[in-house]
């Protein structure tokens, strides 16, 4: 009974928040606009807004044209410069804290400021509303009768010049308020363990023994642990382990390849599955309705949004525009102004909106993530479709994937090749590359077009990876952990040609 009436407060505490939301959903561009210029005020003694005169600003027109969109690239040299000590270059208040990401655009490390109002008014706030969301959803819910599972990175936190960097996930947990620790498992010093293999086999003895009643992290690492959790009980599926979990709060990558791996892990009909939309530079998008394939774009957590339609896309040359010109199903390269110091700052994501009222997107891809070596432009909504299509038609299920360009000589076709690792495979693997085909051929006119009579692209090969063979990749690079995931399409074959070394090797764990 106590931990009913736990729940029914904090229930009701979260539910509140909704009511600030509607301010938003009523008038998106206002609020905005208001936040936009929130920002500058608040930079304006800051040395990058004194170098791009900030208190003068007066309209978004202005804000554009005096303020270049970046890459980390661009701004690494003033991060540095933070990360020794310095204050004030592009946020007012102290930056103590960097969320070290390898990033997926290259292999380099990045550092991504987090200030004290990006934590509490962006990702804390973010968590709050998740739970608000779904509260609102789903009356009946009981998720602080028990705890939550987060499955976070790999990394603890380290300091360095009285700074401190480690996986944004660590960061959090550093900070956490005590309410989220409460209703949290596994403990803190559990979660900031640094060996990821180690972490995982700490976080399964400590948290079998738990009411779990919602899990939250990326599917592909989720899945592991799940699996690693029947190993060690020796039960057939995770509702015997934990028969009161209600939801997975899941994001970091598409999670239709994963889906049907989760309903049989938890077989549960009324089990709900909630997507966020979440990166080191920020908290963005949040499911809102119970059994959507949309994500709310969330409007004041202190981040400012522009968009590049991607069929104009030029990089940091690249003309953006705001909230107020988006359109539907046209797909956008994302630009961030946020409360953490970054300025018209090119993420490297890609989302298409499918509302308008409310503002409800899906995340594409990456502006990097693509195979368009011949024109044919394919992106990962494209690719992850068309496996979806292949999968049901020959009760396959896949893993995870990885795609690069054969490149055409003077003898033979350019193409694509396929490296997938299956938790089921298909009877036929000559059909199930058939399917793919078609399949991408129906959702993508410029690769069809590239594949007519095979002049420009060749039938796609597919090779079937070893088991394990993307966790060995990871392992090999240094990415064991929750923020980490392998590259589904690269427009080079550094990454391909790795993994079919690795995949001759004798032994793949």
């Amino acid at each position: 009974m106590p931990f009913q009436i736990v729940n029914s407060i904090i229930s009701w505490f979260l539910k509140k928040r909704k009511h600030q939301m509607e301010l938003f959903l009523k008038y998106p561009i206002d609020v905005q606009k208001e936040l936009l210029f929130k920002l500058l005020v608040k930079a304006q003694h800051t040395e990058v807004g004194k170098k791009y005169d900030f208190k003068n600003i007066k309209s978004y027109k202005e804000f554009a044209s005096k303020i270049p969109i970046q890459q980390y690239e661009s701004i690494e040299p003033l991060i540095e410069r933070t990360r020794k000590g310095e204050q004030n270059v592009f946020w007012p208040t102290p930056i103590k804290w960097f969320a070290k990401s390898s990033g997926t655009t290259n292999s380099k490390s990045k550092f991504i400021p987090v200030s004290d109002e990006a934590l509490e008014d962006c990702h804390f706030k973010a968590g709050k509303d998740m739970l608000c969301l779904y509260f609102n959803n789903n009356e009946e819910a009981q998720l602080f009768t028990g705890k939550g599972l987060r499955l976070g990175g790999s990394s603890a936190v380290y300091e360095d010049n009285d700074t401190y960097f480690g996986d944004l996930s660590a960061i959090i947990i550093e900070n956490m308020p005590f309410w989220a620790d409460f209703s949290s498992a596994p403990k803190q010093e559990t979660a900031l363990m640094g060996e990821w293999e180690t972490k995982m086999h700490a976080i399964v003895e400590e948290t079998i023994k738990e009411d779990i009643t919602s899990l939250v992290g990326v599917p592909s690492w989720m899945l592991v642990l799940l699996h690693k959790v029947l190993e060690r009980t020796g039960k057939k599926h995770i509702l015997e382990v934990w028969p009161n979990l209600e939801v997975y709060f899941h994001g970091g990558v598409n999670f239709n390849p994963y889906r049907e791996q989760f309903k049989k892990l938890i077989p549960k009909k009324d089990f709900k599955y909630y997507e966020t939309y979440n990166a080191s530079e920020g908290f963005f998008a949040i499911q809102d309705v119970n059994n959507s394939t949309e994500m709310l774009l969330m409007l004041d957590y202190g981040i400012f949004y522009e968009f590049i339609p991607m069929d104009t896309f030029d990089g940091e040359h690249s003309i953006a525009i705001s909230l107020e010109d988006v359109k539907l199903h046209t797909n956008y390269a994302l630009v961030i102004t946020t409360n953490g110091g970054l300025w018209r700052y090119l993420i490297g994501d890609t989302i298409k909106f499918t509302s308008l009222n409310p503002h409800r997107i899906k995340i594409t891809g990456r502006t990097k993530h693509f195979i368009n070596v011949f024109g044919e432009e394919l992106i990962i909504e494209n690719a992850e479709e068309a496996l979806k299509q292949a999968c049901l038609k020959t009760n396959a299920e896949i893993i995870e994937y990885s795609a690069a360009p054969i490149f055409m000589n003077k003898n033979k076709s350019g193409g694509h090749e396929w490296m997938i690792e299956f938790k089921k495979q298909p009877e036929n693997i000559n059909y199930f590359s058939e399917l793919l085909d078609n399949a991408l051929k129906s959702i993508n006119s410029d690769y069809e077009a590239k594949r007519y009579n095979n002049m420009t692209l060749a039938m796609p090969i597919i090779h079937i990876a070893p088991k394990g063979l993307f966790y060995e990749w990871l392992k090999k690079n240094g990415k064991l952990g929750g923020q980490h995931k392998v590259p589904r399409l690269s427009n080079g074959r550094n990454i391909m040609d790795e993994l079919l070394i690795l995949s001759k090797k004798e032994t793949v764990v």
